[in-house]
């Protein structure tokens, strides 16, 4: 994913091998727009089916973007737990707490650290502290801290102090509004050498809410360093080092069967330097030093590679890995060569830490993680988004990487990130993000494409119409789209909509448009989140023969089938202002039952949309379908998008 200040659209270097001829469109997908004062139609033929649907066909793509992972999934409350961001000796998003007449500093201590890959602390040094005037520091958090009644959350810090006597630290969750302290609890004496402390704090009959911070104090004179303060709630599937519990609620009720990881940029990272290097980000997070993301904040690393695997396997999905290629966004890159073999060995350690045994180098690392158990893989990207390598190294950075890949993995898949010239890849990933006026052109964009190429997978793409995140116009561009990717399903393998997550307070985001929006206390999901949740929901797994006529500007259908289920799943989209009649007819297949079921979502206008404060604006409504025939006629609200699920008997 690159900005752009020049274009409003990141249109595919794959169209080159589109050739929208419309006759052959025509032959393809059965479509005509419709003339004045003639009626549309569309006819499906079962029992003529043109291709199956791809099994992966909708999954997930995130990177560190918009707070996505820290001040977002991941659930560490603590904003800059490592005191790695700083405004000269002060650390940024903490501050001196002095209670009553104590006095003391707080800064910065380069000098000592709980470890290799943490060699700096905050040093609190109490001048005057006791018992009833204690000091200390307090986090902010990520624009505040959720807090829920009758709840556990784990703290746990790094400690030491010059002094003998020190005694404990007080640890406290106090509301910004009040000062009251809503959940607090001591550790055991502080030591003289670098220790981790872990305590719990239990709220009691108290008011949600997330103007809050995390407070430690101490009740003596002397110094204290701290590092590494963390503070967790209750966690998806409750992983000690896991996930948010509402985001990954949305995104299991999206129904991905893949996750695309670590992300785009994010696995590249401005410098060489700065990449997504995976062996640093497993273990214990006292030995992860955390890096710059290139979207100018600072990677705690939490979300390290094992915590990757373990999002894919929560949602019950499959991990498609990318690993680095030798190419950063500010253009350094590595030749083809031997320069690159490192580079080369790393992306095999990694899909053995992924994959291998306990009796593998990286498979026995990983087990002793925590995670005996291999992880499912038949995808690796190789890069991502290469095109922007101006030296022309890729095609042969990727041969590299190829050749190694396939010699240790066969049954592995490799993914190009552009079009090669000399080779043929597994699959080549496709990026577009478009306006509607732009998705509504493109929906038809692979229906003509070369079948002899790579299979395509679509790891970016979203109509940008709305912020922080899309509204009802980029739903109903997305869906036109998506009825593309379904007609396609033969040719394209898998899809992911970027980005997935905003933090939408000011300052928390920095890509339009993302597909769910969330503060520290709530979340919700575009038009376009819903958008994609019909359409993943209502899957069948072949695509039958269809032919529309007359079909009006502006509206887009495709039709799949569950023959083992006995369903067909007819979706249409109308981004038109006028409602749309439709005559559909049923062929070729069982009787089909009167009563079938329809979902709707839809809007009164274009720019209409949902927010953190009203997220249910604009969400499905489901109803019955009555009356249906082999031949009905079907009314399509005015910006709406609906899904018809009719039954066989």
């Amino acid at each position: 994913m690159r900005l752009r200040s020049s274009v409003t659209s990141k249109v595919s270097v794959q169209n080159h091998r589109l050739q929208c001829v419309a006759v052959l469109m025509l032959s393809l997908t059965g479509l005509s727009r419709a003339q004045p004062n003639s009626a549309a139609s569309i006819s499906v033929q079962l029992d003529s089916p043109l291709h199956k649907v791809s099994p992966m066909l909708y999954g997930l793509m995130t990177e560190e973007i918009n707070f996505s992972y820290d001040g977002g999934l991941y659930a560490e409350k603590i904003r800059n737990r490592t005191f790695s961001g700083r405004w000269h000796s002060q650390p940024a998003h903490w501050f001196l707490f002095e209670q009553g007449n104590s006095s003391g500093t707080m800064e910065i201590d380069d000098t000592t650290g709980p470890s290799e890959a943490l060699p700096s602390s905050l040093l609190i040094n109490a001048v005057k502290a006791d018992s009833a005037n204690s000091i200390g520091v307090y986090n902010e958090g990520y624009w505040g801290m959720a807090v829920h009644p009758d709840t556990t959350y784990r703290a746990s810090f790094y400690a030491k102090t010059d002094q003998s006597n020190m005694g404990t630290v007080s640890v406290e969750l106090v509301s910004n509004d009040t000062g009251k302290v809503l959940a607090s609890t001591k550790s055991s004496a502080i030591s003289a050498d670098w220790k981790k402390y872990d305590v719990t704090l239990q709220t009691g009959k108290i008011k949600p809410g997330a103007q809050n911070h995390l407070r430690l104090t101490v009740a003596h004179s002397g110094k204290v360093w701290l590092s590494l303060v963390s503070l967790f709630p209750p966690t998806y599937k409750n992983r000690e080092n896991g996930n948010r519990l509402d985001l990954m609620e949305k995104m299991h009720a999206m129904n991905p069967t893949f996750l695309r990881l670590p992300g785009g940029n994010y696995l590249e990272g401005d410098e060489i330097q700065d990449r997504f290097d995976w062996k640093t980000t497993i273990g214990p997070l006292v030995d992860r030093p955390t890096h710059p993301s290139p979207w100018r904040y600072q990677s705690s690393d939490g979300m390290g590679l094992l915590e990757f695997l373990e999002w894919t396997e929560d949602l019950n999905i499959e991990p498609v890995l990318a690993v680095y290629a030798g190419y950063s966004l500010k253009g350094a890159h590595i030749n083809a060569g031997p320069f690159l073999n490192p580079f080369v060995q790393d992306a095999l350690d990694e899909i053995e830490f992924a994959t291998g045994g306990p009796d593998t180098k990286w498979g026995a690392k990983r087990a002793e993680l925590g995670h005996p158990k291999p992880f499912p893989l038949h995808y690796v990207e190789i890069g991502n988004e290469d095109w922007f390598d101006r030296s022309g190294s890729y095609e042969a950075r990727f041969a590299q990487f190829d050749k190694a890949i396939k010699a240790k993995y066969p049954g592995l898949k490799t993914i190009a990130t552009m079009p090669l010239k000399k080779t043929k890849p597994d699959m080549q990933d496709d990026h577009y993000y478009l306006r509607a006026v732009e998705s509504y052109k493109h929906a038809s964009q692979y229906d003509s494409a070369d079948r002899n190429g790579p299979k395509i997978f679509i790891g970016e793409w979203a109509t940008r119409e709305g912020s922080p995140t899309p509204n009802l116009n980029a739903a109903l561009g997305d869906a036109a789209l998506m009825t593309g990717f379904e007609r396609n399903s033969d040719l394209i393998l898998m899809t992911s909509y970027a980005p997935l997550f905003v933090n939408v307070n000011p300052g928390g985001m920095q890509w339009e448009s993302d597909l769910i929006g969330y503060d520290a206390m709530s979340s919700y999901g575009s038009p376009s989140y819903y958008a994609q949740v019909l359409f993943a929901k209502y899957l069948g797994d072949t695509v039958p023969t269809s032919t529309a006529t007359n079909l009006p500007e502006r509206f887009f259908y495709s039709v799949t089938n569950a023959s083992t289920k006995g369903k067909i799943y007819l979706k249409l989209v109308n981004g038109s202002s006028m409602p749309q009649a439709i005559n559909v007819r049923i062929d070729g297949g069982k009787a089909l039952k009167s009563e079938g079921v329809v979902e709707t979502l839809g809007g009164t206008n274009p720019t209409e949309t949902n927010t953190v404060t009203e997220p249910e604006r604009i969400i499905p409504v489901k109803a019955a379908l009555q009356n249906i025939k082999s031949t009905f006629e079907h009314t399509v609200p005015a910006y709406s998008i609906q899904i018809l699920e009719l039954s066989t008997n």
